[in-house]
């Protein structure tokens, strides 16, 4: 892993109805991510907030869409913002709803491309989220960024996918809540996913180590898409897509220094943090804490949080 971090603010509210994501990058900022980065020694670059461009969503999107238009523009704007970040270090993207991905796997994926080395993305989180804009029934798009950056059809005025990133180099932990439309299409297709229930049976470890032996493998850039509602709602309130059942403190943190020892995350969305909905900060400290477990925080170095 690079040690230098680079963050990159993505106030995005515009992939659902619900507002209050818009605040998640400052949130992180006030739990003190910089410092917990700089206290596993990485060189912390902070570039503020990415605000989007403005073009128009064309007539021949779905009409039931939420926001269209600004969706667009945080895509280009991120695609960019991202393909440079990952010229000069690891960059972490602070959302931000999870229409977040769209641009920022896009753009970490182009700069894979001119490196020549394989896209892979760890996807964790409740939803699958590989819907298309004519297949959601609510018209969020917070609900298509595997979708899109896999190549399928129906993104009309998103910028190009040149180089989609393959089926078999997506691994989605954690998924507890799938629309029947996803789903048809998933299980026809080669990602690789462990729902609840199989974490339940056989534990998160396998599925993940399995994975990252296949990036080793291919020498592939990993991107990691942390949204806040893989973990479960009881310890981890702040998001408005809440589905009982989540991952365990202890299995977020497997996962992340899983990660850690592999050295393979090139890149990281942390998604979906909705202060408005918080306790007392408690859920945007929990994403710090995850965040530097991935990058090298063992439990021996992590200090006891109160938050009453």
């Amino acid at each position: 892993m690079s040690k230098t971090c680079i963050l990159i603010g993505a106030p995005i509210d515009s992939g659902k109805p619900r507002k209050g994501c818009v605040m998640g990058p400052d949130a992180y900022r006030v739990a003190g991510l910089t410092d917990a980065l700089e206290s596993l020694n990485y060189t912390v670059e902070d570039r503020g907030n990415v605000s989007p461009s403005t073009p128009s969503a064309p007539a021949t999107l779905p009409t039931h869409l939420y926001a269209p238009s600004e969706t667009i523009g945080w895509t280009e704007a991120l695609m960019n913002a991202g393909e440079a970040a990952m010229e000069t270090g690891l960059p972490i993207f602070l959302g931000g709803d999870h229409a977040m991905s769209l641009g920022t796997i896009a753009g970490v994926a182009r700069h894979a491309t001119r490196a020549d080395r394989p896209q892979f993305v760890l996807w964790l989180d409740a939803h699958s989220d590989f819907h298309t804009p004519q297949s959601t029934e609510t018209g969020n798009l917070h609900g298509t960024p595997l979708g899109y950056v896999t190549g399928r059809e129906g993104f009309y005025g998103f910028p190009e996918i040149t180089h989609p990133i393959p089926h078999d180099n997506i691994c989605i932990l954690g998924l507890r809540s799938v629309d029947l439309p996803e789903r048809e299409v998933m299980q026809n297709t080669t990602i690789h996913y462990a729902d609840m229930r199989a974490i339940d049976e056989g534990g998160i470890a396998r599925p993940l180590a399995a994975f990252l032996q296949k990036v080793a493998e291919a020498d592939g850039a990993l991107h990691v898409s942390l949204d806040v509602d893989f973990l479960d709602p009881s310890f981890a309130p702040a998001v408005g897509t809440t589905v009982p059942g989540g991952a365990t403190m202890r299995e977020a943190h497997l996962v992340m220094e899983m990660i850690s020892d592999s050295g393979l995350m090139t890149s990281l969305d942390l998604a979906e943090l909705n202060p408005f909905l918080d306790d007392r900060g408690r859920t945007a400290q929990i994403m710090v804490d995850l965040t530097a477990s991935a990058l090298g925080r063992r439990v021996f170095d992590r200090p006891t949080q109160a938050f009453g």
